[in-house]
Order: C-alpha cells, then structure tokens, then sequence
C-alpha cells in the first residue's frame, strides 16, 4: 500500500495556496495613519518649537499663529522628512506679539480632522511661559497602504463595510467618518441603474454608523449587483460604495477574486495531481 501519494498531493495544494495568498495579501503592510505634535517653549524664552510626525509625507503643514484677540499674526510651512519628522521654530516678538494672553498653534495638514491640531502658548511681556503640550491622532498597524494620486496621499475621511448574511433581506452596512457633524447620504442603486432607495443618518459621537436596508418590492425584482454608495459631501474622501448581489430576493454576499482565484487554483491542482499519480480513495495491495 504506497501512502506517499496523497501525502505528496496536500503539500502542493497547501503550498498553491500559499503562494496565491502572498498575492491576495501583497497591498497589505505596516501602515501608519494620522498625526502627532508637540509644542514646546522655556521660561522666558521668544521661541516656541513645533515638532511633530505625520503618516503623509509628500504634503506640506501649514502652521499658524493666532493672537489672543484672534488675529492671524504668522503662518509658515514645513516640510515633513522621508521619516515623516517634522520640525519648526517660531520666533516671538515684534508688535504683533505684544498682546498678554494665550497664543494658539494651529498644525495642519490637508483638509482631514486627522491632521488638524491646535496648541497653546502662554506669552507674557513678549516672552513665553514654560510649555510643554502635545497631541495625537497617529495609529499604527497591518492595513492596506493608500495610493498615491497626483502627488497627495490618497486620505480617505469616510469608510463603509458590507456586513450582511448569506440568503438575508437585509443588507447590513457600517461605516466610519471623521466628519461628525454632517448627515451621512446613502443611496442604493440597481442593476439597470435606476435609484431604489435614498436615505440619510447621523454619525454618532465618535463617528460610527450603521443602516440596514430591507430587500423586497417591485424595486428589488432584478437579480444581480446593486450598489450601495456613502457619501458626505462632494469631496472624494467622503464616499465609498460596495456591491451587493440579489438574487430571487435574497443576498448573496461578493466573492473576492483573489478568493475564487485561488479557490479555483487549488481545485485544479487537486485534479492535477490526482490525474497524473493516478490517486485511488481505495489502497492498492
């Protein structure tokens, strides 16, 4: 009885399947995603340094003073280095400096909450008071790496997930947004194009959401991919969709292609292999 064969067989299926989920898994990578500052300055020093790091590092920050009668006194940019570090001095002095009172440091870059911070500074008699306060919305961890487009960073403010069943009426979609006060647009459309339904919600405080739409009626008749879009706004940062597929009513949840791909690869190299050592479920004696 020869035990080698199927020993032999599940190796190069476990190996096919190996390799194509090295493919399935080549955009993921140790991504970081947001911004840290700090801004500090000594006792009756006429400089205020603002150092931070940031997760885009192909866009200036723009930092900005302003007064404590809330006039705009300086604005300059920094450019962040190939780490992401950033560093810039501010000088204290001159008439535009000669208010008592709180200074705020305004740190931001582009147009997402993510990268936007303000700090203070107290200045007295054109010096500064001791100061050493910081901010940070920076997280790390395994995620899919932005694209660059047209030499930005590719931030995307708002984010929604396909949470629904296998055979369900209900499609099931969460989401995520850094705009906490506006209204979150979902719109669902149809295979032949046509709106079946339009609706609005509220993120909640820490800007999650959640809606479920219910599939049925003449307007969910066709089968096939009807499309879920989420938007806030106009701005391309703000808008995600997925496709959801019905079928005689019921949803059947997508299917990625690098799953079917190596789904299918892995049968076939069964069938492969048994073809050519000519497998037998029953030993041979």
């Amino acid at each position: 009885m020869n035990l080698k064969r199927p020993t032999t067989m599940l190796v190069f299926f476990l190996l096919s399947v190996t390799i194509l989920s090295g493919f399935a898994f080549q955009d993921l990578a140790y991504a970081e995603t947001g911004m840290s500052v700090s801004v500090n300055a000594d006792e009756g020093s006429t400089t205020i340094s603002v150092s931070g790091h940031t997760s885009v590092g192909n866009n200036d920050i723009t930092i900005l003073v302003q007064a404590p009668n809330g006039n705009i006194i300086s604005i300059d940019q920094v450019s962040p280095d190939a780490n992401g570090d950033f560093m810039k001095d501010v000088q204290v002095g001159g008439l535009q400096w000669n208010q008592d009172g709180v200074y705020t440091i305004g740190i931001k870059q582009g147009s997402s909450t993510l990268y936007d911070f303000s700090l203070s500074v107290e200045v007295t008699g054109g010096t500064t008071a001791a100061t050493s306060v910081s901010d940070s919305t920076l997280e790390s961890g395994f995620g899919e790496v932005s694209p660059i487009i047209g030499g930005t960073k590719d931030i995307s403010g708002l984010t929604i997930t396909d949470n629904s069943v296998l055979g369900s009426t209900t499609i099931s979609i969460s989401g995520h947004t850094d705009r906490t006060n506006t209204d979150v647009t979902v719109r669902v459309q149809a295979p032949n194009g046509n709106i079946v339904s339009v609706s609005q919600l509220t993120p909640g405080a820490n800007g999650d959401f959640m809606i479920d739409i219910e599939v049925g009626g003449q307007v969910w008749s066709q089968n096939g991919m009807y499309t879920i879009a989420v938007q806030q706004g106009e701005s391309s940062s703000y808008k995600d969709s997925v496709d959801v597929e019905i079928v005689d009513g019921a949803i059947i949840p997508e299917f990625g292609t690098i799953a079917a791909l190596i789904l299918a690869v892995a049968i076939i190299s069964i069938i492969a292999v048994s073809a050519k050592t000519r497998l037998s479920i029953m030993p041979k004696y």
